[in-house]
Formats: C-alpha cells, sequence, structure tokens
C-alpha cells in the first residue's frame, strides 16, 4: 500500500510527511527523528510539551515508516523471486557452486536447485497471503457483502468457544461423572497467545490462519489519552488507509449488561469467564454429553462466531474509538473485547492501554505479540512507578485466614475423591499460608479480628522472609505451576470462612480465573486509574473507606494469594517484602515490593524493533535511562534522544522563582519551618498579591493534602481565607474522584461569568495538590490558568520504609554520577517529576500564554533548575526580592491585556 500524500526518501527517512495541515517546524523535526529511530531499530525518548502536536507528530512518522517499510519489503520480496525464478530456469552448468571430491557435481546441483525452490514456494506462499490480506480488507472498505463458510451447527460453538479462548482447546470430562466432579478436577482455561490461532476464511472456504503482520502498538496510561489518540488518527490523512483497533478491557468493552452492572473489574471478569464455561458446557450436551443436574446456566448472547467475525471485519475496515466500538458491538450482537482481540493479528496499529504491554501475563492473555514490532509507550514520564506498582502483590492476614479456611474445607470435604499429588499440593499451600500468618504474628484457624498483634514495620530480603516463615523447603515454583493448572483458586467460591469457637460465617460470592490470578498486582492498579486520575495521597478516613471497599468486592483471596507465591519466586536481589503489624491480625499485612521494575521491562527491549518512549515532559532523563534500560541491559548506542520546545512565542510564558516574600520573609518551606506561622501569613500575602494583578483562574499546588488542610485553616482563622475570597472565588481539589468534573465545571463557569459581570471578583482560585487529582491529566488553558503558584517543593516522605528501602538498593546497583548517590538523586527526580507535570497544566496551545511562579528558594539552585522542561527553564528568572517579582508578573499581564483589547 503506497503511502498517502507526496515525500522525498532519505538513506535513513524523509523529509517530507503527509500531515492534515502545515506543520509546525518542531513537529517536522519530531517526525523526521521519529522515523530515523524506527528505521535504525533504537530506544528512542521523545520529549514533545502537550500542545505542540504531539500525537499528530507520532501517528504521521510513525505510520510513514510503516507504509515505506511495507513497500520496502514487498521491493525486496519481488525482487528475490524474479532472481529465484531466473536461477530455476538457468542451466545447471552455469552453477556457480564447487562441488567437493567427495560430492559429485549432480548432487550439488540438486541441493542448490532444492534450496532456491523452497525459497521460491516460500516467497510465492508470502506473496499470496499478502494479496488476500489486502484483497479482504479492501472488500471490507467497500462494504462487499462477506461470505463465510460456515462448519454445521454442533462445530460452529466449538469454533465460536475456541476464537473466544483464542484458540486454547479445555480438557473435557468423561460423561456421567458426579455433579461435585468439577470441583476436583480441573478444567485448564488460559487465554495463552503462544497456542493461539485466529481464523478467517475466504469465498473459496479455505482456512487462512493469519500471522501477525508488521504492526505499531501504542501504548498509553488511560482509556480517555487512548480516545483522543484515535480522534487523532481520524483526523490524519492515513485514517482510510490503516487498520487499527483498539484494546480495552472487559469493564470498558463488556455490551452485556448483566454483566457490566457488577462494576468491579474482578466481577466482570469472573461473571465473563463462567458464561464462557457454561458456553462450552451447553455445546458437548448438544452433542450428545449426558448433561448435568441442576438449573441451567446463563451463556452470554455476544459470543457467537459468525457475529465476532462481521465485527472484526468491520473494526478493520474503519477506525474505531471506544465508543463506537460498544455501539457496533450493539448493532452488530458481538462482544467489543473478543472481537477486538481477534482482530489484533491483521491489524497495522494496535492501540491500548500500556499495562496490557508491560505486564507480561496480560500481553500473552490478550494475544499481543512484540516480536519485531514497533512499540510507542506515550505519557511515560511515570513508567518506573507504573512497571513497580502492575507488579506488586500485597495480602492481609484476614485474606490469608480467610485463604486458609476455606482451602481447608475443600481439602477435607474431597480428600478421599483427590489425588494424592493434589493432596500433597494443597497442603503445601496451607503449609505456606499457615508460615505467612506465622511471620505476621498470628495462627491460622483462629478469627483474625480478635488476634492481637505487636504494631510494627519490618522490611526483609525475599530469602530472608522465606527463613522467617519457615517456607524456604517449599518450591514455590512448584506451586505456581501447580495454581495455574488445577485451577484451585476456582474451587473454594462456594466455600464459608469459618474459625474455631468464634461463630464466624461469611459467605463468598464469586470464583477467579487465571487471568485475575495472574494479574492481581494489575488489577489493583488498574483500580488506581478510574475516571482519568492519578494515584495521590488521601486522607486517613478515605483510604480506611477505599481498603474496607476493596475487602467487600474482593473474590476468593486465593487469587491474591497465589499473586503473592508469584512475587515469591523473584529474584532475591529484584524485591523485598514489607511485613506491616498494625495492632491486630486482620489489619496487618505483607507486600511484595519491586524494587528492579527493569527486570519486566527488558523482555519488552529485547523483543521489539524499535522502543519509542514519549511524553510531554521525559526530565529529568538521566535517572530514567540508568534505571530502566541501562539496568535492563539496553546499550547507549541503541539509545535515542529528542527534545523540542514549545510552539509559543517566548513572550507567552512568564516563569518566576520567587525567593523572599512582600514582608522579606525568606521562602523555605522545608519540613522544620514551613508549618510556621510567619511562613503560612507570607504565602498568604504573596496569593493575595497575585490575585490583584492575574484576570483569570489562579491554580495554587501545594505539596501535600496535609500541609493543604492545614495552611487553609491557619488562613481561616486569621481572616486572610476571606480576603483572598473578596478577590477571586476559592475552589478546592474534591476528596472523591468522582467529584472533580463538577468542581472543574464550576470553577470554569465562574471564570467566564467574572469576566462578563461586575461582581468585583477578577475570577477563581483553585487550591491543589502536587500528585493528586488535578496535576496530571487536566488541562488548564486559556483563562481557566493564567498562573501556576507551587507552594513548596513536593519532595515524598523520606521516612518511607519502602522508598529508604528503593534508595538503598539505587545507591548499592547504580552508579553514582557528579558526587550524588542514586538514591539523593532519586528524591530529587521525584520531586521535580511531580513540579513538572503540575506546572505543564497551563499553556495547552500555541495562542494561550501564563505565568509560573515557584515559591521557595530552593528552586533558584542551578542543580534543581536544570530539572525542569527546556522550553521553560531557558525563560526562567529568578528573584530574591518581592518587588522586582511583583513589577514583572504586573508588567506581563498588562502587555496582555493591551495586546488582546
Amino acid at each position: 500500500m503506497s503511502p498517502p500524500g507526496r515525500f522525498t526518501r532519505m538513506e535513513n527517512g524523509r523529509t517530507q510527511f503527509p500531515f492534515p495541515y502545515q506543520p509546525y517546524n518542531i513537529q517536522e523535526q519530531f517526525m523526521e527523528a521519529l522515523y530515523s529511530a524506527l528505521g535504525q531499530g533504537k530506544v528512542g525518548i521523545f520529549e514533545s510539551p502537550t500542545g505542540t502536536g504531539k500525537s499528530l507528530s507520532l501517528i504521521c512518522g510513525a505510520l510513514s515508516w510503516l507504509m515505506d517499510y511495507e513497500e520496502r519489503r514487498q521491493q525486496e520480496a519481488a525482487a528475490l523471486l524474479q532472481e529465484g525464478e531466473a536461477a530455476l530456469s538457468a542451466p545447471t552448468a552455469q552453477s556457480f557452486t564447487t562441488s567437493t571430491p567427495a560430492e559429485p557435481d549432480w548432487v550439488t546441483d540438486f541441493v542448490q536447485k532444492k534450496a532456491e525452490r523452497d525459497l521460491v514456494s516460500k516467497l510465492k506462499e508470502e506473496e499470496l497471503k499478502r494479496k488476500k490480506r489486502e484483497e479482504r480488507l479492501e472488500m471490507i472498505r467497500t462494504n462487499v457483502q462477506l461470505k463465510y463458510a460456515m462448519k454445521r451447527k454442533s462445530n460452529e460453538d466449538d469454533e465460536a468457544f475456541k476464537l473466544l479462548k483464542l484458540g486454547i482447546e479445555e480438557q473435557i470430562q468423561a460423561p456421567g461423572v458426579q455433579e461435585d466432579e468439577e470441583l476436583i478436577i480441573a478444567e485448564y482455561e488460559s487465554d495463552d497467545e503462544s497456542k493461539s490461532k485466529s481464523r478467517f476464511y475466504d469465498d473459496e472456504d479455505d482456512e487462512l490462519v493469519e500471522e501477525h503482520v508488521t504492526k505499531i502498538y501504542y501504548c498509553s496510561r488511560t482509556h480517555s489519552q487512548l480516545a483522543q489518540f484515535v480522534h487523532e488518527v481520524q483526523k490524519s490523512p492515513f485514517s482510510k488507509d490503516i487498520s487499527l483497533v483498539t484494546l480495552g478491557s472487559r469493564q470498558n468493552l463488556c455490551i452485556n449488561e448483566e454483566v457490566r452492572h457488577l462494576g468491579s473489574i474482578q466481577r466482570i471478569n469472573d461473571r465473563c469467564m463462567e458464561m464462557q464455561k457454561n458456553k462450552h458446557e451447553k455445546q458437548h450436551h448438544e452433542e450428545g454429553v449426558k448433561q448435568k443436574r441442576g438449573p441451567s446456566k446463563t451463556v452470554c448472547p455476544y459470543n457467537k462466531a459468525s457475529a465476532l467475525q462481521q465485527m472484526r471485519d468491520e473494526v478493520l475496515g474503519t477506525v474505531h474509538d471506544v465508543e463506537q466500538l460498544l455501539k457496533l458491538g450493539r448493532e452488530t450482537h458481538s462482544c467489543p473485547y473478543y472481537a477486538t482481540r481477534l482482530a489484533i493479528p491483521p491489524a497495522q496499529l494496535v492501540v491500548l492501554p500500556y499495562q496490557m504491554v508491560l505486564h507480561e501475563a496480560t500481553r500473552r492473555a490478550a494475544g499481543v505479540q512484540l516480536k519485531g514490532q514497533v512499540l510507542i509507550i506515550d505519557e511515560a514520564h511515570n513508567l518506573s512507578d507504573t512497571l513497580s506498582s502492575m507488579h506488586s502483590a500485597e495480602l492481609t492476614g484476614a485474606q490469608l485466614c480467610r485463604a486458609h479456611s476455606q482451602l481447608t474445607q475443600y481439602a477435607d470435604r474431597y480428600k478421599s475423591r483427590l489425588k494424592a499429588k493434589n493432596l500433597m499440593y494443597i497442603k503445601q499451600i496451607l503449609f505456606v499460608i499457615e508460615g505467612l500468618v506465622r511471620a505476621l504474628g498470628g495462627k491460622v484457624g483462629q478469627n483474625p479480628q480478635s488476634q492481637i498483634t505487636q504494631t510494627g514495620t519490618e522490611m526483609l530480603s525475599i530469602n530472608n522472609f522465606l527463613f522467617k516463615a519457615q517456607i524456604d523447603n517449599i518450591n514455590l515454583f512448584k506451586l505456581q505451576k501447580y495454581f495455574e493448572k488445577s485451577m484451585i483458586s476456582r474451587k473454594l467460591g462456594g466455600f464459608v470462612e469459618k474459625y474455631a469457637g468464634s461463630g464466624v460465617s461469611l459467605q463468598t460470592h464469586s470464583n477467579s480465573n487465571k487471568e485475575n490470578r495472574r494479574t492481581e498486582g494489575l488489577n489493583r492498579y488498574l483500580q488506581t486509574l478510574q475516571s482519568n486520575q492519578s494515584t495521590a495521597p488521601v486522607s486517613s478516613a478515605d483510604q480506611q473507606g477505599s481498603v474496607e471497599a476493596e475487602k467487600v468486592l474482593s473474590a476468593s483471596p486465593m487469587m491474591q494469594v497465589e499473586g503473592f507465591f508469584m512475587a515469591l519466586t523473584s529474584s532475591n536481589t529484584d524485591g523485598r517484602v514489607v511485613v506491616h503489624r498494625q495492632g491486630t491480625l486482620s489489619e496487618s499485612s505483607v507486600k511484595f515490593l519491586l524494587l528492579n521494575p527493569a527486570v519486566h521491562f527488558a523482555q519488552v527491549l529485547r523483543e521489539c524493533r524499535a522502543v519509542i518512549i514519549a511524553g510531554g515532559t521525559m526530565q529529568p532523563v538521566s535517572d530514567f535511562k540508568q534505571e530502566l534500560l541501562f539496568s535492563a541491559g539496553v546499550g547507549e548506542e541503541r539509545i535515542t534522544e529528542f527534545s523540542c520546545g514549545h510552539v509559543i512565542p517566548p513572550e507567552n510564558i512568564l516563569p518566576l522563582v520567587l525567593c523572599s516574600g512582600p514582608s522579606g520573609q525568606e521562602l523555605d518551606f522545608t519540613f522544620q519551618s514551613r508549618d510556621s506561622p510567619q511562613m503560612m501569613d507570607e504565602t498568604g500575602r504573596i496569593l493575595s498579591n497575585i490575585c490583584n494583578v492575574v484576570p483569570g483562574g489562579v491554580v495554587c499546588f501545594f505539596p501535600s493534602y496535609e500541609y493543604s488542610r492545614r495552611i487553609i485553616a491557619h488562613w481561616e482563622a486569621s481572616g486572610a481565607l476571606a480576603r483572598l475570597a473578596n478577590k477571586k472565588k476559592i475552589f478546592q481539589e474534591p476528596k472523591k474522584a468522582n467529584q472533580v468534573e463538577q468542581v472543574l465545571s464550576e470553577f470554569s463557569r465562574c471564570i467566564q461569568r467574572c469576566s462578563l459581570d461586575s461582581s468585583g471578583l477578577t475570577g477563581a482560585l483553585l487550591f491543589s495538590v502536587v500528585g493528586g487529582k488535578m496535576s496530571e491529566g487536566i488541562n488548564f488553558s486559556d483563562d481557566l490558568g493564567r498562573c501556576v503558584v507551587m507552594v513548596g517543593m513536593p519532595y515524598p516522605n523520606i521516612k518511607s520504609p519502602e522508598l529508604q528501602e528503593k534508595m538503598s538498593y539505587m545507591d548499592k546497583h547504580l552508579p553514582h554520577s557528579r558526587g550524588r548517590s542514586p538514591g539523593q538523586t532519586l528524591i530529587e527526580n521525584l520531586c521535580m517529576k511531580a513540579v513538572n507535570q503540575s506546572i505543564g497544566r497551563a499553556i495547552r496551545h500555541r495562542g494561550d500564554y501564563s505565568s509560573i511562579v515557584l515559591c521557595d528558594k530552593r528552586y533558584s539552585r542551578p542543580a534543581t533548575l536544570s530539572k525542569l522542561p527546556t522550553w521553560i527553564r531557558d525563560r526562567t528568572n529568578t528573584y530574591t526580592t518581592f518587588g522586582a517579582f511583583f513589577s514583572a508578573l504586573r508588567k506581563f499581564f498588562l502587555e496582555k491585556k493591551q495586546k488582546h483589547e
């Protein structure tokens, strides 16, 4: 397929790219650098500020390379085929192959001709497959009615099941078994991609096993960011020529209302897998297998093979976002979740949340193959933290006791019918769980809520933890394999929780499945991404509420147990186990902490042809390279970096470092001095002066929720808050994520009203928190964010045991730089990454303008300034006195007012 638009080729790139409009110079530079990086198989770190058209640059640069690559492959294959056919038709005497004395010429010629015939045959077969794919896509795009060669009715359901499971066949029970047999003999259900085959049929009823074409995987952090990217593809010159598929979780793509209403990710996954199992059992009943007694089981009406095939083809023919996929699924009466997975092999561009790429088990389950493909990771500024989070595992004492109780009852009930090996592994699992409870200071078989434990936190290496729990003699790798093969976690849902003499009997309501169990850490990470919000510190009350809610929603705790067992098989140096005792056994926990995220990123880097790590703010890059790339075995020669400035004129941004307040108070928001009344009063005076000269919206970021609460309470008591409210209406970041949209809407409406009425207010002031719900993914463009104020420096809690262990690990395994330890550098980089994300909420397009005020004398340090984005750092001025600062700020907005009048 030829790429749209005219272009000029270079040896390793292009100088012109198809684009929906005349691109900015920095966009052209971005696309050229991207094209070159993909062509040379590099790992590229690309930084392009928000508002510079990064998404379109990624789309047009990467898809131009893909089109050119496919065109070159076709040309090379055609040339090879021509040479092969010519060689076959040439006389044998012209062969340049020399024979050995022990090998006659005719033998040498025969071997050579056979090799040539095999090559020609292979090239012809590949060309035939390629033409079939292109013809099929052309038929789809021109809305030609496709005719599928359907099997007889009994085989149709079997094919539907195989498609839904991506080709994995289950072990089928023999007829006539007792009703309880399904609880004893586990069915091996897996979405393991390595054994999968997706098929489609042509008009001649030929089965064609699809291979994965060369493709680009584009991943980002949230579904809304992915939807925005798909909309950009729809606006691009490639929209009619590219096969794109958007992947998502069942929670996002399920159209079965009965399942959607379950709410939580785990419950939706469990119900979906259960309905598939019911479908499979129904199919075998129709083939003559004796049906077990009991009520009929519900099957999903959206899993018919013909409907899935129809939807898959429509997905490949036209670019769809998630909302359009849901609409299409309802129209075609087919499941968008599985139809999109079936569309992966022939798709040229796959758009998916990046946890589906970075988590190996989920990657395999989704059918994502990275070998030889291109991967683009967007919004990657927190990539290291994301990898660590999704590969974590945590178990509470309550979960451990409950799992032990359920598994004990299971073993007692079926011990006469379980094979010896099954019983052996079950006893080993119980033994390990007992050891974990013992490490928390408790005992199994008793109510965990009534067991008192000594309060404290202990950090242990994996090996030391295994010794402490007295389970170092157990082969956890074999137990992990047994979990996968036996599906034991799915057998415990019907057992109640019982403890000796306590009367506790809590019913569990749902089963689990292999895909969920292997992605337990990921599912917990996904819960933090709801409503497009980043993880942020919350009040203790909020934390307690979320913990209790999670306990209520959780299915059999054996899923979490298996996830923790898997974590304990990590290398001793790559992780630590945190033993956290909180007074009672039920509230105490054991947590696996991943210290080396590179160990999970290394396979991605090895398999992919090229990896592009992109973001609006990637600074500071040095630690990113050291922690994720060098530690994963990537050499300096494979890494390329690109960073561009902003499209806004230099005079449209005013970054200021303020070292002292109106009364001359030095601004030092260190932990020791930030709580002083003098510092809080001075901060209030600074904000009051800023609100006097800044029109529209002012967004003020505090370093933590706790400090925000304390300083606002102080202002309320001193009257400073009332004085601020006389100038701008005050809003505060809400505690609940589902209230963010409402607050932002009211904030926006207030600013619009103030510009039209004569109330005396000059706009609105929003108090927010670094790392909170409004520090990432929210746009304060134009009048919504004419000034962003950063109060203090948001350093992480240095007393956190997890952070201290991470620093210690980095100091031991990473090289020192410029006299600073890697752990010290980590603290500074975590702080400045958070600052960069927060101040990046303003300036969202070429015509926008805003000021940025960094209130703390520590921002003036050269080492700190160097960690700001280049386009901000180059325009930053430091003021040691408030008068000079205020004069510059007032002049900036007076000039903008005169210009726009």
